[in-house]
């Protein structure tokens, strides 16, 4: 890579559907809804995922995970986003820190927050200090905030591995 930072921008959404779990930062949180789709639907694992490949400039998650592809069926987004940060390894780049924000107005996920930043931290291979996560209500305003939707934005920064060479 030709620069020595580069920063990402995820964002994902999910429809919710009654029954639980939540899954959401690679656990499962205790709620009476659950994201639906086609693998785990870990709005905020694919939002960091879509943020380390945008950073790359590589294809999103959607076209490196298919929701066409029966493999993908159920899969744990851990799998997605290890995979994500093995490509910017694979530039030269190693990530910097992360800051995501996910939108729900259930459950209430203050409590879980921090095992939602180790497990992140443990799967990006990152110290918990580097691993910001806040969540938001829709204060009753449109799908988030009639609970039919979830949704998470992050942005990531990633730094070279060595110090960029001089041409």
């Amino acid at each position: 890579m030709s620069f020595p930072i580069r920063v990402g921008l995820g964002f994902d959404t999910h429809r919710l559907g009654n029954g639980g779990p939540l899954r959401l930062g690679g656990i499962d949180v205790p709620a009476e809804v659950h994201a639906i789709g086609h693998s785990d639907a870990d709005v905020l694992l694919h939002a960091i995922t879509d943020a380390l490949l945008g950073s790359i400039a590589e294809p999103d998650i959607g076209r490196l995970f298919p929701d066409t592809d029966d493999r993908n069926r159920k899969r744990d987004s851990a799998d997605f986003l290890a995979e994500a940060v093995r490509r910017v390894r694979h530039h030269g780049m190693e990530v910097g820190n992360l800051d995501c924000v996910i939108l729900a107005q259930q459950p209430k996920l203050a409590p879980h927050t921090e095992a939602i930043r180790a497990r992140i931290a443990e799967i990006v291979d990152i110290p918990v200090a580097a691993v910001g996560v806040k969540s938001k209500t829709g204060e009753g305003i449109g799908p988030i905030g009639h609970a039919e939707a979830i949704a998470a934005r992050v942005v990531v920064l990633i730094h070279a591995i060595e110090p960029p060479r001089e041409a």
